[in-house]
């Protein structure tokens, strides 16, 4: 007589047993997540940041770390930060745009020039320095897009233009009158809330809406594709032209903006007013491109920078330290939070090499193909 072998029974996990291997499985997923983005790597300027603060509070204990400081940070570098975050969706679309110092020169002069010597009311006046502003968009989006010229040189040239413009308005003198320092033009960039003037509102409120632009549209990835490779994503069916036409439009605005905002706070129309913001919006921008979303220009990785470096040259002027410290200060934490963040660009940026993005995919994609020019 045989008898009939037993199949082993098999493991059969319980109800309660297969949440819990998944839910581990979800908390191990979220703390690898976690440990990514709070990398070195990934926010290493937020760190090198944190450390500047650190060590100008114990060289300035009275007079650094205090709430006053933080306010004078916010409020002196919202326009430089606007500043650089015009230039993050030309370099997105692998476009320079050298031409925005002048272009914030020039609104802030045709301001102060039609509301002093023209006697038009504010409203009026900054509407025709936007529109200059515009012009100026156009003309580089034409000679940068139809004619072909390098966006390098051409916006170069474009500035140069500008600033013979600026010199014949002004005769490289500043434009001051009463009505610049009274209301309602002086609220657009003195009025404040608590200590926090409104040019920090508008810092916060135009790089929102370049990352949810960059982020969370078609537009946004048909940008990326456009910077990565313009053949592949003109091959996809983008537009890439057309793209490279409105980012120029659209940083001459902002700069222009940027413009009448620094009219409003110092009083008057400076020839000169966006020449010291050119060299450290693009050092913002790039270094804000090693941060966050790593490889890829954005807004909240420039806004980091920007007050990186404005924490930084604050906290020298309360030190009471050298005159030539601040801008050995710049270029040693650029060169050291480009370094240390992984060396994913330098400068001029040299991009880690991927395949580029097609405009249909939604993932992220970290890296250019080709080196950015």
């Amino acid at each position: 007589m045989t008898s009939t072998p037993t199949r082993t029974a098999e493991f059969q996990p319980s109800g309660t047993e297969v949440p819990a291997v998944s839910g581990a499985r979800t908390l191990g997923t979220l703390s690898r997540r976690a440990v990514a983005a709070l990398s070195f790597r990934t926010i290493g300027a937020v760190y090198v940041w944190l450390l500047i603060i650190v060590l100008f509070s114990v060289w300035a204990p009275d007079t650094f770390p205090t709430v006053t400081t933080v306010k004078q940070v916010l409020n002196g570098n919202a326009v430089a930060g606007l500043v650089a975050l015009s230039v993050v969706l030309p370099l997105t679309a692998r476009v320079f745009d050298l031409s925005v110092a002048y272009t914030m020169s020039l609104t802030s002069v045709l301001t102060a020039y039609f509301m002093v010597t023209k006697g038009l009311g504010p409203g009026t006046a900054i509407a025709l320095a936007m529109t200059a502003a515009l012009l100026i968009g156009v003309v580089n989006g034409v000679v940068v897009v139809v004619l072909r010229v390098d966006s390098f040189i051409a916006t170069l040239a474009t500035g140069a233009l500008i600033q013979s413009l600026i010199t014949m308005v002004t005769n490289d003198s500043s434009i001051t009158g009463v009505k610049l320092l009274a209301k309602p033009f002086a609220n657009i960039a003195q009025l404040d809330a608590g200590g926090i003037t409104l040019p920090v509102l508008y810092l916060l409120l135009a790089a929102t809406a370049i990352w949810f632009l960059l982020e969370h549209t078609a537009t946004g990835r048909r940008l990326y594709a456009t910077g990565f490779n313009a053949d592949a994503a003109r091959l996809q069916g983008v537009r890439t032209d057309r793209l490279r036409f409105l980012t120029l439009v659209t940083s001459a605005l902002l700069a222009g903006f940027a413009g009448v905002v620094f009219a409003s706070s110092v009083g008057s129309g400076s020839p000169s007013a966006g020449t010291p913001y050119l060299l450290s919006a693009y050092a913002a921008a790039f270094v804000g491109a090693t941060q966050l979303r790593a490889g890829r220009f954005n807004a909240w990785g420039t806004v980091i920078a920007v007050l990186l470096l404005g924490t930084g040259i604050t906290g020298l002027g309360l030190a009471t330290s050298a005159q030539w410290a601040a801008s050995l200060f710049t270029g040693a934490v650029l060169i050291v939070a480009l370094v240390l963040t992984g060396g994913r660009i330098t400068l001029p940026a040299v991009l880690r090499r991927h395949k580029a993005p097609t405009v249909t995919e939604t993932d992220d994609v970290s890296a250019p193909d080709k080196e950015f020019s």
